[in-house]
């Protein structure tokens, strides 16, 4: 069959997208768009390996095998590396002659939508840090491990941990999320209440039945033990594969002295349990936060001086580059530079930009000309941060002194914990400053006024 030059990679794209989701009723990971590209630039394993920070192995035996096995079940033939061009130009053009417009859409204008919450899986508005994904990827399959994730807030940890659980799932895991953001306050300030709501969790997301009652002795054991013990006698004893265990936003946590150290020293200590005893070592642990743990914490107790640290920082220059491209905008490294200039490399705040610039068609300079306005695309985000701000007289102050300042200000320890939880403020040395432009123009105009209604 010769090769049709209108089968694009787009169209490549987008018919595996169709099979892969037909087959399985999931997207394509990450990692197997990484092994597809690559085939598709006529490039070996060995090639991608190099390129993107992989095991060559891990991608053709792991990756790439699973990859052609479901491709070969969605087109009823033998798929491989070898032929997979004139097989997916087959399907592609047998559904062109059949529906001409359901594969012939502009992917990105296809998903185009508000940007909001985490960015998810196969988006191609997701931006990688270079080796950051890989060395995740490469940790979970691990045995034991744990992965710490920290990035203020707005920089892609919940994204991170999707993409960590879907390569997970890639390698056979039973994968757990469990966002602590949502729990009632009432369950995170009870270390009981906390621990009992976590295996009651795990269970269900396990298909398991709930058998806490029946394994909690509080006549005895402390619910440390407890909680340990249904991990160890029922959890891990009834599933057959390891475990990818997410837990986001866990420094909800950190404002409740009277549990932070037991609950951090538990997960601790299966960590540590993971590098002696096999049941233990199924668990891969991914934790996700936003600040520093300003209570201290025994070295020997804390996670978060063990495992893999991952700290989220702003895209560069480069990547901000790259998610101009995605939404087919026509910038050079000026126009990059100009929206650095008022949002440094923010994650979600480019991503709002570059939305707002494509969707309503306008300039780079008529979109700053009106971004920190009270109609600009920042200004319910902006109104939001402002109100969490007005809940505290003493960091409403604080923080106006931070915007009001062209040098970086010293700030009591507490303030400065809740300045970055929010997202505002970025650390530099043992002081803080605006996280961006935007941040200090707004809220010096707002705060420093006579009047903050």
């Amino acid at each position: 069959m010769n090769f049709n030059p209108e089968f694009t990679w787009e169209k490549v794209q987008q018919t595996v997208e169709k099979l892969i989701f037909q087959q399985t009723g999931k997207y394509l990971s990450d990692i197997e768009m990484v092994v597809l590209q690559g085939a598709w630039d006529g490039k070996t394993y060995e090639e991608i390996a190099e390129a993107k920070g992989y095991a060559s192995s891990y991608l053709s035996r792991d990756v790439g095998n699973k990859l052609w096995s479901i491709l070969s079940a969605a087109l009823q033939e033998k798929v491989s590396k070898k032929n997979f061009k004139t097989a997916l130009q087959r399907e592609w053009y047998k559904h062109e002659q059949n529906n001409p417009s359901q594969l012939s859409y502009s992917s990105t204008q296809e998903n185009i939508i508000f940007p909001e919450g985490s960015v998810v899986l196969g988006s191609p508005f997701y931006i990688e840090r270079p080796h950051l994904e890989s060395t995740c990827y490469q940790t979970v399959a691990k045995p034991g491990s744990l992965i710490r994730i920290k990035g203020a807030k707005w920089m892609g940890k919940t994204s991170l941990v999707n993409r960590i659980l879907q390569q997970g799932r890639t390698l056979e895991y039973q994968v757990i999320y469990l966002d602590f953001g949502s729990v009632e306050r009432s369950i995170v300030q009870n270390l009981d209440k906390l621990l009992r709501w976590l295996c009651v969790m795990v269970s269900r997301q396990l298909g398991l039945d709930n058998k806490v009652n029946e394994y909690w002795d509080t006549d005895i054991l402390g619910s440390n033990d407890n909680c340990t013990v249904y991990f160890e006698e029922y959890i891990l004893a009834k599933t057959t594969s390891a475990i990818a265990l997410a837990l986001d936003n866990i420094d909800r946590l950190f404002a409740y002295e009277e549990i932070i150290e037991d609950f951090f020293g538990m997960l601790r200590s299966w960590h540590e349990k993971g590098k002696t005893y096999q049941c233990w070592a199924e668990i891969r642990l991914i934790l996700a936060h936003s600040t520093e743990v300003y209570i201290p914490l025994d070295i020997n107790q804390s996670p978060f001086n063990a495992g893999l640290p991952i700290l989220l920082e702003e895209f560069n220059p480069s990547q901000v580059e790259a998610l101009a491209a995605v939404y087919k905008l026509d910038w050079y490294k000026s126009e990059v530079e100009k929206l650095m200039n008022l949002l440094g490399g923010h994650p979600y705040l480019v991503r709002l930009a570059m939305y707002q610039v494509k969707t309503e068609d306008l300039t780079l300079e008529q979109f700053l000309s009106q971004a920190t306005s009270e109609v600009g695309i920042y200004s319910s985000l902006l109104r939001h941060l402002l109100n969490i701000l007005k809940q505290s007289p003493k960091l409403t102050s604080a923080f106006a002194e931070v915007v009001s300042s062209n040098e970086p200000v010293s700030l009591d320890t507490i303030q400065v914990y809740q300045l970055h939880s929010i997202g505002l403020v970025k650390y530099q040395q043992n002081m803080v400053r605006p996280r961006c432009k935007l941040y200090r123009n707004y809220f010096n105009r707002i705060l420093n006024s006579d009047d903050l209604s």
